[in-house]
């Protein structure tokens, strides 16, 4: 039997091709694996004035890098600037791994008075420096939503849910399409009422933690995978 080398030449070149191709489909499926199970997302912490905004932020930080990210005080609006804790690795049993950039923000309020820091013992000039970057902050955290994938809305589950802020924040998150999660928060206080926060805020994702003492922190930490990943 004759062979014709331009047909052997032809089907060689036909096989290294479909090698080629097959090591690529490869690699892509490596890269694509990869990226699947090292997602990152960017988790803002939102909420009204001592909500336990930066008491989750501290939490988390804790639970992941072993220390707190900042200052915690009776006095409100203690947290001025934004916070950031970057690279936090969640990995969750069974599912997989989510890596977060966490902001955690200055409590919002409608309204910043010089003279709510007064009835705290600061002297005038004191106040009205601190309620100058108070309202600043509030600013820079309505801004932060630019860059937040998922947030979460931390509400004091001792207090009134169905204040004006609690819902403008809401608004917020839903007009501009961000996923939120609202975490009823202080649960290990007495007067806690987080069926409350629910009854409110009825259909939405509602999270009942403590994060002074880590009561259901799990949960909450499964929930933001679910709500990132989808």
């Amino acid at each position: 039997m004759k062979f014709d080398r331009s047909m052997v030449r032809s089907m060689a070149a036909v096989m290294q091709m479909k090698m080629r191709e097959s090591m690529l489909r490869k690699v892509l499926n490596k890269i694509l694996s990869l990226f699947r199970k090292k997602r990152k997302i960017v988790l803002g912490i939102y909420g009204p004035v001592n909500s336990g905004k930066t008491t989750l932020a501290n939490r988390i930080s804790r639970d992941f890098l072993g220390a707190e990210l900042g200052k915690v005080s009776r006095i409100p609006h203690e947290t001025r600037k934004l916070q950031h804790i970057e690279n936090i690795k969640l990995a969750i049993p069974g599912k997989g791994e989510l890596l977060l950039d966490v902001i955690d923000t200055p409590g919002i309020a409608t309204h910043v008075s010089y003279r709510t820091f007064l009835r705290y013992g600061l002297k005038k000039e004191e106040a009205m420096t601190r309620a100058k970057e108070a309202a600043l902050g509030v600013i820079e955290a309505i801004k932060s939503l630019d860059r937040v994938d998922v947030a979460l809305l931390v509400l004091d589950s001792t207090k009134d849910p169905t204040s004006q802020v609690n819902f403008i924040i809401a608004g917020n998150l839903r007009y501009r399409n961000i996923p939120y999660i609202i975490v009823a928060n202080k649960i290990d206080l007495p007067y806690s009422k987080p069926k409350t926060v629910m009854k409110a805020f009825s259909g939405e994702e509602v999270v009942p933690i403590s994060a002074l003492t880590g009561e259901n922190i799990e949960e909450l930490y499964m929930r933001i995978y679910e709500v990132a990943v989808g």
